[in-house]
């Protein structure tokens, strides 16, 4: 029966025993976090096999080059043509970086600012720098807008992805909007997926600012969890549109091999790359070649990594089954809390009454469970509904999972039924 059908003194009854059940959770002493989407060590460990494929006799790339060696900024060619072919794109558009893409777009945003982009008006030199930000949305990527002062605008998320109608009319009227962030597949929080017609849209549209750019993390390109759902290829939609040089796109295998030491890599139009070297060779003389020789030599092509992934799956599909199975069988009749399931990726987004997202969070961390800041989501930290919350299965066991889910049902009926007995 849904909260807002009972009486007040319905609720109140139910109030009670669901504070028995809460304070019997508490004495349990739960220690979980389930704040960030970080792999489990037995994810880790399946990549393990990458630490021997190379050796002090296994130096040189198939191409000849001494990956031990200054040189090669843009990546040895078979690490770009292995991440090229992840994205559907030629090695010509790749450019092979370090462990993490969150440098490479912290770079490009602060390129933009010092420089300008391929000639235009650094953005420091300008009274104002406006981002679209598809809410919820990725706190890592507020955070690098945020730091630089960029002005962010919520841009509301549909089931096809950003909210199209507004996003066109904001680009086309407002030259001191000069990008907007992405997550195009398994979106972070919401694990949604850009329509053919979306990116085709974000491709063709009318923009204000010449050096307007989509700043497209494709994070979770090959996370599948429950089958792959095909993304149009972005850049090539762009060189139809007339628009080839709009995309800087986002990769890594940080959840793909290890977290904290993969490979990285930005795809866009050659133009795009031949700009970002310029400044790029003040910067480093070159990555980690060897390592991207050991990720090339480990998986051999795209299909080994796809393959890979499906032992990730594994780990990944019974952790998204438990905490979606707890959260029909908690909340599926009580409607007081909204969610859906991702095909991909790594979170799965909740969203509560409004009003009662920050109240969750926090009971739930008095019982032990550490959830992701309520409001982290939004751009300033500020839901202004205050009512979504960003789960993450991946790092706990099943079973912990299961507890913690359970908790989280518990906190989120608690604090509904206390907003309803108020209003």
């Amino acid at each position: 029966m849904k909260y807002c059908e009972m009486s007040a003194e319905e609720l109140k009854t139910l109030l009670a025993e669901l504070n028995k059940e809460y304070e019997a959770m508490k004495a349990k002493g739960l220690s979980l976090d389930m704040s960030r989407g970080k792999p489990s060590a037995a994810q880790l460990s399946i990549s393990n096999d990458i630490f021997n494929v190379i050796n002090e006799n296994c130096y040189t790339s198939e191409s000849g080059i001494d990956c031990r060696n200054y040189g090669n900024l843009e990546g040895i060619p078979e690490a770009r043509k292995l991440m090229g072919d992840l994205l559907g794109v030629n090695a010509d558009n790749v450019l092979v970086c370090g462990n993490a893409s969150l440098n490479i777009m912290y770079d490009c945003v602060a390129r933009a600012m010092l420089f300008g982009i391929m000639g235009c008006t650094p953005w420091c030199k300008l009274p104002t720098v406006k981002f679209l930000c598809p809410v919820p949305g990725y706190d890592r990527h507020f955070k690098i807008t945020e730091t630089f002062g960029i002005e962010m605008i919520n841009i509301p998320m549909t089931a096809d992805g950003p909210d199209m109608d507004m996003v066109e009319k904001l680009v086309a009227s407002d030259s001191s909007i000069k990008g907007m962030w992405c997550v195009p597949k398994y979106s972070n929080p919401q694990g949604i997926v850009y329509s053919d017609e979306t990116v085709k849209r974000l491709a063709s549209m009318t923009t204000a600012a010449k050096d307007f750019r989509l700043y497209w993390d494709n994070a979770y390109a090959v996370h599948h969890i429950y089958g792959d759902v095909e993304l149009l290829e972005i850049l090539s939609e762009c060189e139809k549109a007339g628009n080839p040089d709009r995309v800087l796109e986002f990769c890594s295998t940080s959840k793909i091999t290890f977290a904290g030491g993969g490979i990285s890599a930005l795809a866009a139009s050659v133009a795009n790359i031949e700009w970002i070297k310029k400044t790029l060779t003040a910067q480093t003389i070159s990555y980690d070649k060897l390592n991207q020789l050991r990720h090339v030599v480990y998986f051999k092509n795209a299909d080994g990594i796809k393959a890979h992934m499906e032992k990730h799956a594994e780990f990944l599909r019974p952790k998204f089954d438990a905490v979606l199975e707890m959260f029909e069988k908690e909340l599926g009749e009580t409607g007081v809390a909204t969610w859906l399931k991702p095909m991909g990726g790594y979170f799965i987004s909740v969203d509560t009454m409004e009003g009662c997202a920050k109240a969750v969070v926090a009971k739930c961390k008095e019982a032990g469970v550490v959830l992701t800041g309520a409001g982290a989501t939004f751009p300033y930290g500020k839901d202004p509904k205050d009512s979504n919350i960003r789960i993450a299965p991946s790092y706990p066991t099943p079973e912990e999972l299961s507890e913690a889910a359970k908790l989280f049902t518990l906190c989120v009926k608690i604090v509904s039924i206390e907003k309803l007995l108020s209003e």
